[in-house]
């Protein structure tokens, strides 16, 4: 009786549930974007420049408040719980953070129009930007955009008079980081501020 090959069941199996040997294996740079965790840019980082919407016609440029600290507040959508909460709070922190002439952004990848109803609905009194078209594109420069859920982490930043990142944070998503780190890093902006008014009279 001939003898059957103990190898000749397994030659056809190797490529078995695939098209072209690897045609359904995500590739590595797919792999990587999925699993791709958010690495906020540091402090003494030039903040990168932008210009998105904050109203339907109008654009807000962070040159615009060239001279004045800057707090950028990244967040993944409009709506959310964990987002309104921690909005409504910088809402409640604005005349804290206008005593360091400092103005707050917020930005997501919501269009303009849902920013506007969104605003409206919550009666926020600071600029919501629309990171929306390309989608994600400042806070993918900012180290904070999250390509396998479509949005921003939640993350902060402030940016100095000159433009430059004196202090960043990554919040956990699930968690509103409030806004005491803020606080403390624009003391002490202007503490840095005084200190070199008073070497420049020494």
């Amino acid at each position: 009786m001939p003898r059957r090959n103990g190898n000749s069941r397994t030659h056809s199996t190797t490529n078995r549930g695939t098209r072209n040997g690897n045609s359904r294996t995500p590739s590595t740079a797919t792999r990587q974007a999925r699993n791709k965790q958010p690495n906020p840019l540091p402090a003494g980082t030039r903040a990168p420049e932008f210009s998105l919407k904050s109203t339907p016609d109008q654009m807000v440029a962070l040159s615009d408040f060239t001279g004045r600290p800057v707090i950028l507040a990244f967040y993944p959508a409009d709506w959310s719980p964990v987002c309104g909460d921690e909005l409504a709070v910088f809402n409640q922190a604005l005349r804290e953070f206008e005593k360091y002439d400092a103005e707050l952004l917020g930005i997501s990848v919501d269009s303009a129009w849902c920013h506007v109803a969104f605003a409206q609905n919550r009666n926020l009194h600071f600029p919501l930007l629309a990171d929306f078209n390309p989608k994600g594109e400042v806070a993918e420069r900012y180290g904070v955009y999250l390509p396998q859920d479509g949005e921003a982490a939640r993350a902060l930043f402030v940016i100095d008079e000159s433009g430059v990142i004196r202090w960043s944070y990554l919040s956990p998503i699930g968690v509103s980081p409030g806004a005491d780190g803020i606080l403390n890093a624009l003391e002490e902006l202007q503490t840095r501020k005084e200190g070199k008014q008073v070497r420049a009279k020494a």
